[in-house]
């Protein structure tokens, strides 16, 4: 099976609020041949029923610190409302497809993250993940579509990183094939300017990364997700692209290919 490609893909950014934009990547989804699965964050809903409900939003460095009422909302945004929209535009597609939270399947186990100088709250750092039950779709030609939600064996779900899912899925799954992980958005790629969707780094490897933090040229929002990136290529992934959804069919598309070297 190593000789077969995986695409992992995790969908985030403004893709998920924009219907039309959502509907396109899912339809380029639905047109990939062989084994994939999609991983998708929350976009600006869960924000927006917070507001609408009374609910304070708080972040710090970009996480969202998760209480108790903000972990039932998120819940019922990402596994409910956001998933099951998106497992139905893939049928719609003819692209068989399954939602999954980390519970399902026992799929993703996390623990919850030690309070340090900050309380997170109910957000889970990962600690394993089961590919057994995922094996079985992918024979099937079925996508798993994951949110960002894992559990912690005990009976609690946690708010997780959608960017870490796909990356320690990307991980546990690079011993049986040859994993290409991509990063979609709807930015053309890492920039170096923010306001120029023109500005692509090509292609970003170790040492260029670190010339880039300490020339601060790396947004603040992109350097977790450039993380996860190296992360998963140091355990044997196989490519690692962010940038726009017709990176994953259209070989011309400009767009960002992170490498060790």
């Amino acid at each position: 099976m190593k000789n077969n490609i995986l695409k992992i893909i995790k969908v985030g950014g403004n893709i998920i609020d924009n219907p039309i934009a959502l509907k396109s990547l899912l339809k380029t989804v639905s047109t990939i041949e062989g084994p994939k699965i999609l991983v998708h964050g929350g976009g600006k809903s869960a924000t927006d029923l917070a507001e609408k409900m009374g609910i304070e939003v708080k972040m710090i460095e970009g996480r969202r610190l998760t209480d108790a009422a903000t972990l039932e909302l998120i819940t019922m945004v990402y596994a409910g409302k956001i998933n099951k929209k998106i497992v139905a535009e893939l049928q719609a597609l003819h692209c068989n497809a399954i939602g999954f939270t980390g519970a399902d399947g026992n799929s993703i186990s996390s623990q919850k993250r030690p309070i340090s100088t900050i309380d997170y709250g109910f957000v889970g750092d990962i600690t394993n993940v089961e590919t057994s039950t995922l094996n079985l779709l992918l024979e099937q030609r079925i996508c798993a579509v994951f949110c960002a939600i894992t559990h912690d064996n005990k009976g609690q779900l946690l708010n997780t990183n959608a960017d870490t899912i796909a990356s320690e899925l990307a991980i546990a799954f690079a011993k049986q094939f040859n994993v290409e992980l991509h990063y979609c958005f709807e930015k053309k790629g890492v920039l170096k300017d923010i306001n120029d969707n023109n500005s692509v780094i090509q292609t970003i490897t170790k040492s260029s990364y670190k010339k880039l933090l300490e020339a601060q040229l790396i947004f603040s929002g992109m350097i977790p997700k450039l993380n996860n990136c190296f992360h998963a290529l140091e355990q044997n992934v196989s490519k690692v692209c962010i940038g726009t959804p017709e990176m994953l069919l259209d070989s011309e598309t400009i767009f960002t290919t992170v490498t060790l070297k």
